[in-house]
């Protein structure tokens, strides 16, 4: 993978230099995990560092300065705006304990968003969905998140995290989870909010969570058993309806 540095100035990138050597050494380590169990054949083209304003503003209009546009990643080293922004996810509610963990959370934490979309790049996961690529894509996406984080994070961050994520849909479900999973972003207005486009990632990685240390006993490999025979059977019925998981927030 090539490392591209997109930074208006190069007091900028010498900022934030140490960080960008210290996760591009530990990705290479993660790869290899990838490589040996989740089938990561075919490396993106690169990964562009960039700033929070440009990767949210030039690059793309995405509000989080993380993403991966094709075959490259783009990301932000920025571990300060990171923990604000994560922090901004509460909007302005009185809920402390999130607000302290996220302003708070360790570097592992915040490299598990870029190791996150690596795992995007493993062949795990169906390549198109009956011609609309956001359909039934919870299911990559919280299984990106969660082999990100367990195989990153120790038990009890992972824990906290986790439950972190419990909280913030259960205060924000009123609000915005008034559509199926199934619909995940599809579903944003051009406006849309931080939070409102977090919650289904949320709601996806808590789902895959549960199906994988509850519903398959830490069974991977039976997970990916039935997402399989899912789409060997035609996909008849979505993704959520399949694993019986409609209901889960209710």
């Amino acid at each position: 993978m090539k490392q591209i540095y997109a930074f208006e100035s190069q007091e900028e990138y010498m900022k934030h230099q140490d960080t960008i050597e210290k996760f591009t050494e530990k990705l290479k380590t993660y790869q290899q995990v990838l490589e040996e169990k989740y089938a990561l054949n075919t490396l993106p083209k690169g990964i562009v560092w960039t700033s929070e304003n440009l990767a949210t503003t030039f690059f793309s209009e995405v509000p989080v300065p993380a993403y991966t546009e094709g075959d490259v990643i783009y990301i932000s080293p920025d571990l300060s705006a990171w923990r604000r922004l994560l922090a901004e996810q509460v909007e302005g509610l009185n809920i402390s304990e999130v607000e302290d963990f996220f302003a708070h959370c360790s570097d592992d934490c915040l490299f598990t968003i870029l190791a996150q979309e690596l795992t995007h790049h493993a062949n795990l996961f169906v390549e198109e969905f009956d011609g609309d690529r956001k359909l039934n894509t919870w299911f990559e996406e919280g299984m990106c998140n969660y082999l990100s984080r367990k195989h990153l994070l120790d038990n009890a961050e992972f824990k906290e995290l986790t439950n972190i994520e419990v909280e913030l849909v259960e205060i924000f479900k009123d609000k915005y989870g008034q559509h199926s999973l199934d619909e995940l972003e599809s579903n944003f207005p051009q406006s849309s909010s931080l939070t409102h486009r977090m919650f289904d990632y949320w709601r996806s990685y808590l789902i895959v969570e549960f199906l994988v240390e509850v519903r398959a006993n830490n069974d991977l490999d039976w997970i990916f058993s039935e997402y399989n025979n899912w789409d060997r059977a035609g996909r008849t019925v979505p993704l959520l309806q399949y694993f019986e998981m409609e209901n889960f927030f209710n």
